[in-house]
């Protein structure tokens, strides 16, 4: 293998986000990928079936709480950055057993840092001076913002809202300590709700799209008020790499897609879109299949990004509006049912996992 590619570590990479950017850095042609996954049950090899027989990328099923498989990860592959986004990610399943989001995200984390840290000392100089741990986290640990104004910068304090979002700020607390304390060089980044090609379903945009696709209740939280900043999954894939490699040591980036939108109005975007693709046998509008649930515990009403500082500094911009990345992602799941079908057939797909 070419010494020309530099060699990364991405955990998490079987998941939605992760598996987009193993698919995007290979397709760069610049980087050695080894992809690290536990494979729970949102973790999916299938979304890597184009990827798979690439001779640049390597899966190793592996859990991120295995200290000597991380360290011995990181001294085989020789690995020069490490893209951290493996955590559970569901506020619902957060919320019904909050365990597991402390195992995986905040003592998963630190186990992970703590290999690195021994990892990066054992580094000749220039390598240790090139060497970054980028960690990957949410808008969600910000809390929420009024509906009438104000958005989440670097220096918004943090207020997490559920068991998700408490465990993404303590694991983002402990990558600034391994960065303060120790020395490791460490570079942080919070988005808002992505979307896009490859999303597990039980968050709200492909929940939206399979039920909306069958004819199926579409369950909304409270009255759908609720607002979030979308960013398009391939947009984000790009955001991170410009933060591994260009990114300020210590320094964090909020990545959003400036696009704030209700719930419901995501919803009515996509029962439109399918209207206009796959009219349902009856004719019906999709609209009139959506209902309105109790609102979830701790819902947070509003998320707003301000991507400022990375369109700035590393000139990062999201290529893809709402309307054009929700379009993209609705003819991908018509076009794409070999993926998600089988998923389908084998969960519960009324649960209101709308994480949003």
């Amino acid at each position: 293998m070419s010494a020309e590619r530099l060699s990364v570590l991405v955990t998490g990479g079987a998941g939605f986000i992760g598996s987009a950017v193993c698919r995007y850095l290979l397709a760069t042609g610049r980087y050695r990928v080894t992809n690290v996954d536990a494979l729970t049950y949102s973790g999916n090899l299938s979304s890597l079936r184009d990827v798979g027989s690439d001779p640049y990328y390597r899966f190793v099923r592996a859990d991120i709480r295995d200290s000597e498989a991380m360290a011995d990860l990181l001294r085989e592959e020789k690995i020069a950055r490490v893209m951290h986004l493996a955590a559970e990610s569901h506020v619902d399943r957060s919320i019904d057993g909050p365990a597991v989001f402390l195992e995986t995200n905040v003592v998963g984390t630190f186990r992970l840092l703590d290999a690195a840290l021994a990892h990066w000392r054992s580094l000749a100089a220039e390598e240790r001076a090139s060497f970054r741990f980028h960690h990957v986290s949410t808008d969600e640990v910000f809390g929420d913002l009024p509906f009438d104004g104000g958005v989440f910068t670097e220096e918004t304090p943090y207020a997490p809202s559920s068991p998700y979002s408490a465990s993404k700020a303590a694991s983002d607390h402990f990558v600034r300590a391994w960065g303060e304390t120790y020395g490791l060089p460490v570079v942080l980044s919070n988005c808002s709700n992505n979307y896009g090609p490859f999303h597990f379903p039980e968050k709200l945009v492909p929940l939206t799209i399979l039920n909306a696709l069958e004819g199926r209740p579409l369950p909304v939280y409270g009255r759908g008020e609720n607002v979030r900043d979308w960013l398009f999954v391939e947009d984000h894939a790009r955001a991170l790499e410009a933060v591994m490699m260009r990114g300020r040591a210590g320094e964090s980036y909020n990545i959003g897609g400036r696009a704030e939108r209700t719930n419901l109005q995501v919803v009515e975007a996509i029962c439109d879109l399918l209207d206009a693709r796959r009219p349902l046998l009856d004719r019906r509008g999709r609209r009139e299949l959506i209902s309105f649930v109790a609102d979830r515990p701790g819902h947070d009403r509003r998320y707003a990004i301000d991507p400022a500082k990375i369109e700035g500094e590393l000139g990062w911009r999201a290529a893809e509006s709402f309307e054009t990345g929700l379009a993209k992602t609705v003819d991908w799941y018509l076009a794409n049912d070999w993926w998600w079908r089988p998923i389908r057939e084998g969960y519960a797909g009324e649960r209101l996992g709308v994480s949003a």
